[in-house]
This record gives structure tokens, sequence and C-alpha cells, in this order.
């Protein structure tokens, strides 16, 4: 399918990890006539969870939403975005913010919060929870790549992340992140 002649569709899912769903979800976009681009999935606690970029034909983008949504009814559920994102007016640059330490409530609200008082938008983040190797004890573990205004004075979100990361008895770092 020529890229110039078609729109992209971002669709999320969730439903019981079985065999089977990637097939289901994947013969329904080529049914309608779509390209499956990109993807992140995932199985937690059961349940198998996703995100899917997707192009199709401008004339089958309302076919393909709704044969996404009829699938709630195999117990699948699924969320079809409107509409493509609008672009950043302003100049950005990517940056890799990792956390870990023990775990506790409150790691990624706290960052989270810092960030978006700057402005800085979240691309991509993965969390997990894994054992410390002496102790056992949990430990937190974050990765993600964000987009900070090319304007924002790294040094004041630095001390910033560095007061939450002692509050919090976690490691925060900050460093350029290869696009």
């Amino acid at each position: 399918m020529p890229h110039t002649q078609s729109i992209p569709m971002v669709f999320t899912f969730v439903g019981a990890d079985q065999p089977g769903l990637v097939e289901t979800l994947s013969r329904t976009v080529a049914a309608q006539g779509g390209n499956w681009l990109e993807s992140r999935m995932s199985e937690l606690a059961g349940q198998f969870a996703g995100i899917v970029k997707v192009e199709v034909a401008p004339h089958q983008a309302g076919a393909l939403r709704a044969a996404l949504l009829a699938l709630s009814n195999q117990q699948l559920s699924v969320l079809v975005a409107q509409g493509p994102g609008a672009p950043s007016p302003i100049a950005l640059r990517t940056l890799r913010l990792s956390i870990l330490g023990n775990d506790r409530p409150g790691i990624v609200r706290e960052v989270a919060h810092a960030l978006a008082a700057r402005h800085i938008n979240v691309c991509e983040m993965d969390t997990s929870i894994r054992s410390a190797p002496m102790s056992g004890a949990p430990l937190f573990e974050a990765v993600a790549r964000i987009q900070v205004p090319k304007t924002l004075d790294l040094a004041e979100l630095r001390t910033q992340l560095n007061k939450i990361a002692d509050a919090l008895t976690v490691d925060i770092d900050l460093q350029a992140s290869p696009e």
C-alpha cells in the first residue's frame, strides 16, 4: 500500500492473555486493507495489552475502525484514536531518563509530576520490578524516552530530579538519547 495514499490509525487493546489474540487483530486489520506498521505489546497479570499503529486507505478507515471496535464481542477491549496528533510547535531534544531503587509507592507519580510541570513529553516508558541481587528486596526500574523543549534549563531539571531521588531514595539518571 503506498504511504502517500493512506492515513495512519492507532489503536490500543487489552484482553485475557490467550493464543491467537495477535492473529485476530492482524487478520482484522488485513481484512479491511490495513497495513500493520508498529506495535508494543505485553502480558501483564494475565492480560495481554498493546498499542498498534497501522495505515489504511482513507475510504477504508471507517470500516477498519468498526471492525476493530466489533472485537469487543470477543472479550477484547479496543480503543481507536481519532486521528494523528498535532505536531509540536516548539523545538525539542530527546533524552533518556532512568530510575532504579527500592520499590515504593509514588516514584512514577513524583517524576511524572516534575516532567509535566516543565512541559516534558514522555514518549516511551518501561517499568518493572525485579529482585535486588543480594537482599532479594523488590527493586523498581524505569527507563523512559522523553522530549524536552530545547529552551528548558537542564540544570534546573536535574536539580529537581535529584531532590525527588533523595526524597524517595532512588537513583535518577538523565542523559542524551540517540534518536
